[in-house]
């Protein structure tokens, strides 16, 4: 299953952690399947193997989190699919989800700042039932660090912005309205979050 040709050619993409053994995530998905264990996901996250911690987020149980566990896993991020299938598949439909991506993207380093923005969209991809109220305070937060040059936090903050924009019309039109005021930011990459982000918005609306 290792691949280090496949693991190469995926820093092409940016990800960079340590040790990697270039598996690919479908086989990942296909040896978690029916191996939930929250004993198994920490032995795994110990290793410090990029595909063993991805394993990691996906067999360990949502339910058996802590937010200690999450709090302490955002500090070993090290490329930026590691830190976008812990928030998708094991951060996401925890309790405490909603507080993290309300805290993190106020952290510095550059995966744990992407790490509050992935959750951000990811809230608001599988959410459904959330009122639109709920996002205001994310338009804020995306609204402050659409500044930050980093590749990795600025494609994330432009992808919460995009998907909060697709929840309702209503929070088309706030998502829209925060894109212009970001674009009035004097920063290259406040300016290319709100471009790119109001060319889909405006497509919408």
């Amino acid at each position: 299953m290792a691949n280090p040709a496949f693991a190469q050619q995926h820093e092409r993409f940016g990800s960079f952690a340590a040790q990697k053994l270039g598996i690919r995530v479908p086989d990942l998905r296909a040896l978690a399947k029916g191996n939930r264990s929250h004993t198994l996901a920490q032995q795994l996250w110990q290793t410090g193997i990029h595909e063993a911690r991805i394993l990691a987020t996906m067999v360990d149980d949502p339910k058996q989190v802590t937010r200690q566990q999450m709090d302490a896993w955002i500090q070993d991020f090290d490329a930026w699919d590691i830190c976008d299938q812990a928030c998708c598949n094991l951060f996401e439909p925890t309790p405490f989800a909603l507080d993290c991506a309300l805290e993190w993207p106020h952290l510095k380093p550059e995966y744990q700042r992407r790490a509050g923005f992935a959750l951000i969209a990811y809230l608001a991809i599988h959410r459904k039932k959330l009122p639109d109220e709920t996002f205001a305070p994310y338009l804020a937060l995306i609204e402050q660090y659409a500044s930050d040059e980093r590749n990795f936090v600025k494609k994330a903050v432009n992808w919460a912005l995009r998907q909060i924009g697709k929840r309702s019309p209503a929070l088309c039109q706030r998502a829209i309205q925060t894109a212009e005021r970001i674009a009035r930011q004097d920063s290259p990459a406040a300016r290319w979050v709100a471009a790119d982000a109001l060319r889909e918005l405006r497509a919408r609306s």
